[in-house]
């Protein structure tokens, strides 16, 4: 039996890369505006799509557990920075989308995070960033995640 390599297990560097990037880029919603990871998660989801949407596609999209975006959920709606739209067909379900509060948070959020980013691919040439992109885009579609506004959420999840 051949012996596992943790260091060069895809999966396993993946991960630890996920968890330090992650971390790195919560430092710059945290210290300045108070927000964790699965707050930020829902406002960069509502800003980007620009409609309101239900939790359920918010976790579908991030890879989020139901109960972590529920949780923060809860608590950007404490903080005027999300609201819930009543679904008409539907009185059970509800939707999120940004108030004027969040947005204006999800937009001066932009900038940093964006040159934080460059910082963290900054050890990388523009090719090796070109072609890291498209390597992650290609396995994000053989796994069948959300990759942009074209996938659409189900019809229960809109």
């Amino acid at each position: 039996m051949t012996d596992l390599d943790l260091f060069k297990f895809v999966p396993f560097r993946l991960n630890r890369l996920a968890a330090e990037v992650s971390t790195a880029l919560a430092t710059e919603y945290a210290d300045s505006y108070g927000l964790d990871i699965p707050g930020w998660r829902i406002l960069a989801t509502l800003g980007f799509r620009g409609d309101a949407c239900t939790a359920q596609y918010i976790a579908r999209c991030t890879r989020t557990h139901k109960s972590t975006i529920s949780r923060a959920v809860t608590a950007l709606l404490g903080r005027g920075l999300i609201e819930r739209l009543e679904n008409t067909d539907d009185r059970r379900e509800f939707r999120l989308r940004l108030t004027d509060e969040g947005r204006a948070l999800y937009r001066a959020l932009i900038p940093p995070l964006l040159r934080r980013e460059a910082e963290i691919l900054s050890c990388l040439t523009e090719r090796e960033r070109i072609d890291f992109v498209m390597a992650l885009s290609k396995i994000e579609r053989h796994l069948d995640l959300v990759q942009d506004l074209s996938s659409k959420p189900p019809a229960d999840e809109r």
